[in-house]
């Protein structure tokens, strides 16, 4: 993994978010620490590849399991166990050719095998993999030969090696897959910089150096995350020396820490969008009258500008605008006596009654967000009371059966982070995809929509994608299974005396070329 994963700021995307950067200090002389610690929000649901859903069992997973393609901070796609590839003149083959002389942690070998292993696995419907909509019409995966592999598709799948680039297409031991491994402790056997020490559950995971990496070897020995979901604890844990980085700053206290020598402040792009879910199966939200209602009764503006003081913008579409694909259909206007006038349409004068679950440390401010949009939902008569859960605990419960599915409003956030709408509209808005196999756990069906999302992953003209997709943002917006709040930045934390640490705009915090200085 090359520094060059540290390019400037800025080129991901026009109009991603304005950032601020820090500057970078001057060379400092290495000195000897034997642990870095960083503190997240949340715990990972699993660190097994086929059953991780979020960004923080990506941050932590990816040292230790890698894929077989990396994107830059700029997202160009570069080699990482795969060292080249091409495909036929109509994209129905992909051939790669892999890195020779990697291993396992358990010593096995890294080759074409292994690869097709995984990602038989990846691809098994009774495993269930949520994410295996990332390999499209893969049909087949063929051993060419002991480096090479070639993918079989039963048609074009244009968004191909940026979802190969995904975290969650990790490439882990065939002997832990064949011993299922996972049923027992959940600690993945890859070929990352890092290897699993131990994982204990609701407090920490510990990593130490593979000594037998193919890549630079990590100049930190041990790599420890903790799980410290309330943001003023991981701020006292950053000033007090029990975190050296952490996750999820607030912007208010973003301002506090930039006034401390000691700690530096990083402000990161994003590609998420946080946004309140409608189950549409379920009064009062199977009515797209009441969904469109409750967008036009919250101030988004007042979100941004109040609790992250500029670091979001509002939602214009359901992707950011870094994303490749992205329209710009909204916002949603505030008027509150707009969505009074609608909810009176649908029947509803008197407003009604309805729980919305929410996480809390998962995403900055999303307690406070929650709490925001109770009080303006309830100017015009709907009542919300808000209920949290353990992050593991909350995604189990939203990702039933659609006939299991009984709550009605939910937040969440979704990162389109192989920067291709395919990634942010397919798998959460195509009606196929409800959960628990998909991650459409609004359950929305547009049968346009689905015709509109299939042909936008077959078609490999880049102009005819962009206008595919135009079409379905619309119909998406005006559907409004969501009510669309605000595509969020980043705001990380670290004492000075880190160096090397990569705030990718994906939301990891990469620390395979972190060393510690004077």
């Amino acid at each position: 993994m090359s520094t060059t994963k540290r390019v400037a700021l800025g080129v991901l995307a026009a109009g991603a978010l304005a950032l601020v950067m820090a500057g970078c200090a001057p060379e400092e002389e290495a000195v000897v620490r034997d642990t870095l610690t960083i503190a997240i929000g949340a715990e990972p649901e699993s660190l097994d590849p086929v059953q991780m859903t979020s960004a923080p069992a990506a941050t932590v997973g990816e040292h230790a399991v890698e894929r077989l393609i990396y994107m830059e901070e700029d997202g160009e796609l570069t080699p990482m166990l795969a060292t080249s590839w091409d495909s036929n003149e109509d994209g129905t083959e992909w051939t790669f050719q892999l890195r020779e002389g990697v291993q396992f942690h358990d010593g096995e070998p890294f080759n074409a095998e292994a690869v097709k292993v995984n990602l038989d696995r990846f691809l098994d419907p009774e495993v269930g993999a949520v994410y295996a909509f990332l390999l499209g019409s893969v049909q087949d995966v063929e051993v060419v030969g002991e480096y090479e592999l070639r993918l079989h598709l039963e048609e074009p799948f244009a968004p191909i090696l940026s979802h190969l680039s995904h975290s969650f297409i990790g490439m882990i031991s065939p002997a832990q897959i064949e011993d299922s491994y996972f049923d027992d402790v959940g600690s993945p056997v890859g070929t990352g910089p890092y290897e699993m020490v131990s994982w204990d559950r609701g407090d920490r995971v510990e990593m130490t150096i593979n000594d037998n990496y193919w890549g630079d070897t990590p100049q930190i020995e041990n790599l420890r995350f903790t799980f410290i979901s309330e943001d003023s604890a991981r701020i006292v844990a950053l000033e007090t020396g029990e975190a050296d980085a952490i996750m999820a700053v607030p912007p208010t206290d973003a301002v506090r820490l930039e006034g401390n020598d000691d700690i530096e402040v990083t402000y990161q792009t994003s590609v998420r969008q946080i946004y309140v879910g409608f189950n549409v199966n379920h009064e009062p939200f199977d009515n797209k009258t009441v969904r469109q209602a409750l967008n036009y009764a919250v101030d988004k503006e007042i979100i941004v500008d109040s609790i992250f003081e500029g670091n979001a913008f509002v939602a214009d579409a359901p992707i950011v605008d870094a994303v490749f694909g992205h329209t710009s259909v909204g916002p949603y206007e505030y008027n509150p006596d707009r969505a009074r006038e609608m909810l009176a349409e649908a029947g509803y004068a008197d407003g009604f009654d309805v729980t919305l679950y929410h996480p809390t440390g998962r995403y900055p401010q999303d307690s406070t967000v929650a709490e925001i949009v109770q009080d303006q939902l309830a100017d015009v008569g709907v009542n919300l009371t808000l209920e949290t859960m353990e992050w593991s605990s909350y995604l189990d419960y939203l990702y039933l059966p659609e006939e299991e599915s009984d709550y009605r409003m939910y937040l969440l956030g979704w990162g389109t982070v192989t920067l291709d709408a395919d990634y942010g509209l397919f798998a959460l808005f195509h009606g196929d995809q409800g959960a628990p196999a998909g991650n459409n756990i609004s359950y929305y069906r547009n049968d346009e929509v689905d015709v509109l999302l299939s042909e936008a992953r077959v078609n490999t003209e880049p102009a005819a994608r962009e206008a595919l997709y135009a079409d379905a943002i619309e119909l998406i917006w005006d559907d409004a299974s969501w009510l669309f709040l605000y595509n969020e930045g980043q705001i990380n934390a670290s004492h000075r005396s880190v160096e090397g640490l990569i705030h990718h705009p994906l939301e990891n915090l990469s620390a395979w070329d972190a060393y510690f200085v004077d």
